[in-house]
Formats: structure tokens, C-alpha cells, sequence
């Protein structure tokens, strides 16, 4: 009894040690996104003249709303960017091959299409305003 009672403290401090932590909402350059592009016909409009905030959401996700309203008001802000929407769940193989893990996921695309930043999790405007720095 007494060897669990001092395994039950060493596994609950090493599981908290290890658990991933948590970045929802921040910008980031994935090193997996390297030479990741997507053009028009995957996005099913064309691309913005300088940059594009594409919006991975799903039916029943609460803060995709918000951040679709963000990433609208950014695109109306800023000349020649522009925000796309995509259902997840309608475009399983695109979601796949980008490694979208859960919504919303913003990716950032350049002028080329080419994935500079990735957010997971409702974004803070500014934080998209800067992310748009790099792409434009």
C-alpha cells in the first residue's frame, strides 16, 4: 500500500510535466507547412492579391463564429487580403493532408498561395494583423 501511495504524486507530477501546453489563438510557423501551398481550386475562390486567411471550421464549433467575424474584419481592414471558409468536415482530404487537427485552424497563405502562419483556436486580431505582416 505504501508503494502506491508514493507512485500515485510521481505519476500525476510527470503527467503534468508532459502534457502538451496549450497555444489556441497564437500564430506560429509549422515547420510541417514547409513548401505547403494551396491554390485556387482547393479553396474554391480565388486567392487574395496579397495574402489569404483561410478559416477551418465545423457545424457546431462556438468559437469558429468568432473567428470568422475576426478574420472578416481583418480582410475588410487590410487591401487585398482575403478570408476563406472551409467546412471541415466537407473537405476530410484537404484537412488531412494539412494536418488540421481541430477548429478553427487559421492558415495565413502569401500571394502564392504558400502557408506562412497557423493558429489553432480563435485568434486575437492583432495577432492576425501581424501574421499578415509576413505574408504581404
Amino acid at each position: 500500500m505504501t508503494g502506491l501511495v508514493a507512485c500515485v504524486p510521481v505519476l500525476a507530477a510527470a503527467g503534468a510535466r508532459g502534457a502538451p501546453r496549450r497555444r489556441k489563438g497564437r500564430t506560429r510557423v509549422r515547420g510541417q507547412d514547409d513548401g505547403k501551398r494551396l491554390d485556387a481550386a482547393e479553396l474554391g475562390t480565388q486567392l487574395g492579391e496579397r495574402a489569404t486567411l483561410v478559416q477551418f471550421s465545423s457545424a457546431f464549433c462556438a468559437p469558429c463564429r468568432a473567428t470568422r467575424r475576426i478574420l472578416g474584419e481583418v480582410a475588410g481592414m487590410v487591401p487585398g487580403v482575403t478570408h476563406v471558409e472551409i467546412d471541415a468536415e466537407a473537405h476530410l482530404g484537404l484537412v488531412r493532408r494539412l494536418d488540421i487537427l481541430r477548429t478553427p485552424t487559421v492558415l495565413v497563405l502569401d500571394a502564392d498561395g504558400r502557408i506562412v502562419r497557423r493558429a489553432t483556436g480563435r485568434p486575437r486580431k492583432a495577432d492576425v494583423i501581424a501574421a499578415l505582416g509576413e505574408a504581404v
